[in-house]
């Protein structure tokens, strides 16, 4: 496990940003078709959105003095989706690259002595992301995912990140092609309202399995696109496999994914009632250091999420 270089470990408190491609989509009016956001980065009305993006989140983090993780706009970024959108893959390297250097030059701008800000390169399945579709076998996930991880550690990026991964054989993949080119990973699970995979496995399962087929590599375990209701009851604390949960992305809406794939419009849900969760969370389970948000998030659930788990701002 590589970790030296992952500031978030030795935290107390460190944010993620939130629902970039729903913020997009509703909040900013771009239309992007599976939900890519890297082709915003060929177009400068589009990299600016996505500047403007990111500052909102940094702005919170110097506020709090806290650090944050910025994820690249890449969840879409790999092979199959990239052809969907007619990019091949020396576009795909290209803009993966491009979406590396415009969180390094954000950090150059913006990082503070109390705000170290971390480089994640996203990653995200090859599939929906709500339903598994086609799987993969480990060697299949790792040649599929190698790509944008090479791509990642070339460009700079602090580690991997996989999200939204929906069985555990393709996060295997993704792990071990973060291992093959010298990065960190994280991996990212997202679940159904029952708490569950959307394969069937439950979540301690899935980081079980992923732990054993790669000596424990992944710098820890997060879950994302499911809101805090559907996966509370699992955890279990003092376990050693929810120890290995570093982080949490969770949506706004209480909303299934079916429903979500079906609804005309944006769920914000309650952004303190969700900051609330995620304190009681936090007072549960403190291992959980990485607080971000996934679908329907904003800068303004992320605020709250600070003000209520941030030590010297927490409201107790």
């Amino acid at each position: 496990m590589i970790n030296a270089t992952l500031p978030q470990l030795d935290a107390d408190v460190f944010l993620a940003d939130g629902g970039m491609e729903t913020t997009l989509v509703f909040h900013d009016g771009y239309d992007l078709p599976d939900f890519a956001a890297f082709p915003l980065l060929d177009r400068a009305d589009g990299r600016a959105a996505l500047e403007r993006y990111f500052a909102q989140y940094v702005a919170i983090a110097v506020r709090d003095r806290v650090g944050i993780v910025l994820d690249t706009p890449t969840w879409r970024a790999s092979a199959d989706w990239g052809a969907r959108q007619g990019y091949d893959l020396d576009e795909l390297r290209r803009l993966n690259c491009a979406a590396v250097e415009l969180l390094l030059d954000i950090r150059r701008r913006s990082q503070t002595a109390t705000t170290p800000i971390v480089v994640s390169g996203a990653i995200g399945p090859r599939g929906d992301g709500y339903q598994v579709g086609a799987l993969m076998s480990p060697q299949e996930g790792r040649t599929y995912h190698a790509l944008q991880a090479r791509t990642f550690a070339d460009a700079g990026a602090d580690l991997v990140t996989a999200l939204t991964m929906t069985y555990p054989a393709e996060a295997i993949g993704v792990t071990e092609a973060a291992r093959g080119a010298g990065m960190p990973v994280v991996i990212s699970f997202t679940v159904e309202t029952d708490g569950s995979l959307p394969s069937g496995e439950s979540l301690q399962q899935a980081i079980e399995a992923v732990d054993a087929a790669t000596d424990a590599y992944a710098a820890y375990y997060m879950v994302n696109c499911a809101h805090p209701t559907h996966f509370l009851d699992v955890f279990e604390a003092g376990s050693a496999w929810t120890a290995r949960i570093g982080g949490i992305r969770a949506n706004a809406s209480k909303m299934s994914h079916a429903e979500l794939d079906n609804a005309e419009q944006l769920d914000r849900g309650d952004p303190d009632e969700l900051a609330a969760m995620y304190r009681d969370l936090r007072d549960l389970h403190p291992h959980i250091k990485v607080l971000g948000g996934c679908c329907g998030t904003d800068q303004h659930h992320i605020a709250a999420v600070s003000a209520a788990c941030v030590s010297r701002t927490a409201p107790r």
